[in-house]
């Protein structure tokens, strides 16, 4: 599959893009890419990404994400990361780019970092980092 669904909306000053389908090499990572440009573009910097339905994310889906991230940090934004399932927390994990981002499971948690950044309450906290991590997720 393909295709990837995005949902805009906001509270406060956050944008939340709620994301669905899989975020992969073609025609959902375009899409991916331009949304995010396009709220670059128009200003909307402060984004969470809400990962929860996101089935599948290889590595062009990485290289958006770390584009996206670097971009929007550039004009003085912050993307954060919000419902990561199992299979993409490992892979940001052995990618090490669970240290790049802010990760939480809590929706009001991840909106209130973007306004009070000592309340982050982020996923990498290492009870909540696999300690094995499954090699049979490399060759899917």
């Amino acid at each position: 599959m393909d295709n990837l669904i995005i949902s805009e909306r906001y509270k406060n000053d956050v944008t939340i893009l709620d994301l669905t389908g899989n975020i992969c090499l073609g025609e959902s990572n375009v899409k991916f890419r331009s949304t995010l440009r396009l709220l670059d573009q128009e200003g909307k910097n402060n984004i969470l990404l809400n990962l929860a339905d996101v089935a599948y994310l290889d590595s062009s889906g990485l290289g958006e994400l770390v584009a996206g991230y670097l971009s929007t940090k550039k004009n003085g934004g912050q993307i954060k990361l919000l419902n990561l399932n199992s299979r993409i927390r490992e892979i940001m994990v052995m990618t090490k780019l669970l240290t790049m981002f802010d990760v939480f499971e809590d929706e009001e948690q991840a909106i209130d970092s973007f306004q009070n950044p000592s309340n982050r309450i982020a996923m990498r906290q290492p009870d909540l980092v696999p300690e094995k991590l499954d090699p049979a997720l490399l060759n899917q």
